[in-house]
């Protein structure tokens, strides 16, 4: 694994962790910040993968835009992409007063981003 996608793995697992940590909250949970890591998560794994291959891209936050880079390299991806579009709109939605995510929103993002994440540590060979 090259040294850029190994950085690129590290960011998204520091996402992950915090939504793990975040997920156990029962006073005054983050419900907000579940999405915008799970997102994050999403988003970091997709960009090390294409970093791993080779291959460049910009400052993009749309997951089915990078998801559409990487099948190129990982066709059985496509399978995500309901899931990778439903968790791209947290990248700013709720991050900004208007919208709110409620606990099943949240939750709904973390096994999404889950089921993401584990067939992107398996193309990177990380399990």
């Amino acid at each position: 694994m090259n040294r850029m996608t190994s950085e690129w793995v590290a960011k998204a697992e520091g996402d992950w962790a915090t939504l793990q940590r975040e997920s156990q909250v029962l006073d005054n949970p983050n419900y907000d910040g579940n999405c915008f890591h799970a997102q994050q998560c999403a988003e970091k794994y997709l960009k090390a993968r294409l970093s791993e291959a080779g291959i460049s891209f910009g400052k993009v936050h749309d997951l089915v835009t990078l998801l559409e880079q990487v099948l190129g390299i990982e066709p059985e991806w496509e399978r995500f992409t309901e899931d990778l579009a439903y968790l791209s709109g947290f990248a700013v939605g709720f991050r900004y007063p208007g919208d709110s995510a409620d606990g099943d929103t949240a939750m709904e993002a973390g096994q999404r981003c889950e089921r993401f994440r584990r067939a992107a540590r398996t193309a990177l060979k990380l399990e």
